[in-house]
């Protein structure tokens, strides 16, 4: 259960202005099909997340030295840093591919811009973490579809009512928060 919910509400709080946030933004005011892009957002972020689940419990498995545990905590401090960093969707990742319907070009596009992304990371991290790939998967995706469902629904209108800011600093004091916690059942 703590994979769940840790998982949910990490993923949840460092999505808020993350760039697929704003890429739900641009494909909802673009295609108009919000049934589509949500449907696109939980398969891709499902296939994406379990496969870096997967990657940082493997990983894990691997490294049982404390040296990899300290550095799965300073990963996590590390998150918390980017995490106050604001995302910026780039004009060329907005472009959805032409000839395919908003499943398609939702699927295609948020399995992309989730790769090296900062909550795709923290999965891998969280993977490492918890023993639970399942757990894990279900958590993070629960949480991308709580922050991206109102904004493909929403809009704009949801990021100009929603302050950011303090968002950041909840996701980053939890990103922190969990990387102490590590240090300090490693190194204590």
């Amino acid at each position: 259960m703590d994979a769940l919910l840790t998982s949910t509400i990490l993923v949840a709080l460092a999505e808020m202005g993350d760039k697929t946030q704003l890429l739900a933004i641009v494909l909802s005011t673009r295609l108009r099909r919000p049934w589509p892009i949500v449907a696109g957002i939980f398969c891709a972020t499902m296939a994406n997340h379990f496969l870096a689940a997967l990657l940082g419990h493997w990983v894990a498995g691997i490294m049982q030295a404390p040296w990899f545990r300290v550095a799965v905590a300073a990963g996590f401090i590390g998150m918390a840093l980017w995490t106050l960093i604001p995302d910026k969707l780039d004009e060329e990742s907005s472009h959805a591919p032409t000839g395919a319907g908003a499943f398609m070009t939702t699927l295609i596009a948020f399995f992309l811009v989730e790769m090296g992304d900062k909550t795709q990371i923290a999965t891998v991290a969280l993977g490492a973490r918890f023993a639970n790939v399942y757990a894990v998967t279900a958590g993070t995706t629960l949480g991308m579809m709580i922050a991206n469902v109102p904004a493909v629904f929403l809009g704009e209108a949801l990021v100009k009512r929603i302050p950011l800011a303090p968002m950041r600093y909840a996701a980053a004091a939890l990103f922190l928060a969990i990387g102490a916690y590590m240090l300090i059942e490693q190194l204590g």
